[in-house]
């Protein structure tokens, strides 16, 4: 006869309650945060929450038939098959002997990175803020480059091509040659890896002896450069203002170049090209 199972305790049934009430408390405090953002978001009282429907709904709207089209189509399929062969691929990986050093590597890497990113992130976030302004600068260029790009892809066509055909005509010699190049180097890999393991031991106790000389040597270095610092400053500060001095002797230079150019070339034209009609002259005039 199976038995009844015990009733909880009174104890048990108050801590249940106040687990339940806990939890329903912070889902109600988070629909309520929830419908806050919603309320100050869409505010209509300036009409910013029907403008902000309204863009959304076009830019949903948009998307939907962009990701209708077949060139979409053709993406996602290509996503998804690539997703696919990764998690084929993946999985013998992750079950692999080779997998859990892996993942002790990458959270090495991750302790050790964390302080250095950290470090790094104003003087990154300067660079890239200074190279997106050089790129919006240089924009004018990009067309020049992007066909000067296509053109020398669609030469480089032909040669991939004829290369592919080779190779895979070849086929057969390039395993003769990698069976060739295995076995002659297969004897040689234990002996690279004692020599290694040597100078690997020889190495460290270089560095061993070689650190206290370096440290000093770097402390000398740094007091020297803090000593010569000022004289450093004043040879910068001599040079920018003597190229501050030359610039206008640079700028009317240049500027005269350009028009030496520029007339050279309208003659250029001339000389090669025929005349438009009859009794007109080309004249470059010197801005």
């Amino acid at each position: 006869m199976p038995t009844i199972p015990s009733l909880p305790s009174r104890a048990d049934v108050l801590r249940m309650a106040r687990s339940t009430t806990d939890i329903t408390g912070q889902l109600l405090d988070t629909a309520g945060n929830i419908t806050r953002i919603a309320l100050n978001t869409l505010d209509p009282r300036d009409g910013s929450g029907a403008e902000a429907l309204r863009v959304l709904r076009r830019t949903t709207a948009e998307l939907a038939e962009a990701s209708a089209s077949p060139q979409a189509q053709e993406s996602f399929y290509r996503a998804v098959e690539a997703l696919t062969r990764l998690g084929a691929g993946g999985a013998p990986l992750a079950a692999h002997p080779v997998g859990e050093p892996a993942r002790v590597l990458l959270v090495a890497l991750g302790d050790s990175l964390l302080p250095v990113l950290d470090a790094l992130e104003p003087a990154v976030a300067e660079g890239a803020a200074a190279l997106g302004e050089l790129i919006e600068a240089a924009s004018p260029l990009l067309p020049a480059g992007a066909g000067l790009a296509a053109g020398l892809l669609l030469a480089l066509a032909p040669v991939l091509r004829t290369s592919a055909e080779v190779l895979r005509e070849s086929s057969p010699e390039l395993r003769r040659i990698a069976d060739a190049v295995t076995a002659a180097l297969a004897p040689l890999l234990p002996v690279q890896a004692a020599l290694a393991e040597r100078a690997a031991t020889a190495g460290a106790d270089v560095v061993r002896a070689a650190l206290p000389a370096l440290a000093d040597l770097t402390e000398a270095a740094s007091a020297s450069a803090q000593a010569v610092r000022p004289v450093l400053v004043a040879g910068e500060e001599l040079v920018v203002a003597g190229l501050e001095q030359l610039q206008p002797a640079l700028l009317a230079g240049a500027a005269r170049a350009g028009r030496v150019a520029r007339a050279t070339a309208v003659r250029v034209s001339a000389a090669v090209s025929p005349a438009a009609g009859e009794g007109e002259v080309l004249v470059a005039v010197p801005v």
